[in-house]
């Protein structure tokens, strides 16, 4: 990546993708943009691609003081790179996520966050029709959350974050990439092909009348039913309880 932009490291079939631009808080130029599109690129032979930023900021949204270009339209879709992912994504958010940034974040499976962390949407403060945010906050967190967020423009902190769902699990900062790791480890665990099929059923159900998704679920269902035998099911049975009790043994 150009100027080490943006960091890509693994860990077995994991991907740790860090945005490098601490000293404009991650904020996203042509340029980020650009590296951050590729390192997506890259990371689609992983089993799970962690997204975060150096810190202080996981990402103050668009720079536009120094974006790179004239048209906005004309910078790399960095937030679509990650929402098309064939790979599951995590954002490991260590600090603000602003409008933007706010929108790569969401555009991940879930988020986990630092107590350090904070969610705004700004577009209409700086005169910007939203973009997928627009869709995606609702969905995240219900329509009245997202109408006070996007239409104050005002933060919502860490803790806030938890309880209404914008992120799955609120850490001290420095449990944060551990977490993200570990979640993306599991993930990467199972079967990609079943992990592809349940996203692609997730995406084309949510949303819809119950019964429209209940139809379009069996559809996903037939096209990705399982070939394997009695036996192997059995043997990842056998797997799933021997995972399941060193789980309780290790919970506190």
């Amino acid at each position: 990546m150009a100027d080490e932009l943006v960091r890509v490291e693994r860990d077995g079939d994991v991907a740790l993708v860090t945005l490098q631009r601490p000293e404009a808080r991650n904020a996203m130029n042509a340029a980020l943009a650009g590296a951050t599109c590729d390192a997506l690129s890259v990371c689609q032979d992983a089993g799970a691609i962690v997204i975060t930023g150096a810190d202080p900021a996981f990402c103050a949204g668009l720079d536009l003081r120094s974006l790179g270009t004239d048209d906005m339209g004309d910078l790399p879709p960095f937030v679509a790179s990650v929402a098309t992912s064939t790979v599951p994504t995590i954002a490991a958010v260590n600090g603000p996520a602003v409008t933007g940034g706010f929108e790569l974040a969401l555009a991940c499976d879930f988020i986990v966050a630092s107590e350090r962390a904070a969610f705004a949407d700004t577009h209409l403060r700086v005169g910007v029709f939203p973009g997928p945010v627009l869709l995606d906050l609702p969905r995240r967190v219900g329509m009245a959350w997202a109408r006070e967020m996007s239409l104050t423009g005002n933060f919502v902190d860490a803790e806030t974050a938890g309880r209404i769902g914008i992120a799955n699990h609120v850490v001290p900062h420095d449990e944060l990439l551990p977490l993200a790791r570990s979640l993306a480890h599991a993930i990467a665990e199972q079967d990609r092909g079943m992990v592809a099929a349940v996203r692609a059923a997730w995406d084309a159900t949510t949303g819809l009348p119950i019964t429209d998704a209940q139809r379009i679920h069996l559809e996903h269902a037939a096209r990705s039913s399982s070939h394997h035998s009695g036996a192997e099911i059995a043997a990842h049975r056998d797997a799933v309880l021997a995972r399941s009790r060193d789980q309780r043994t290790a919970s506190p």
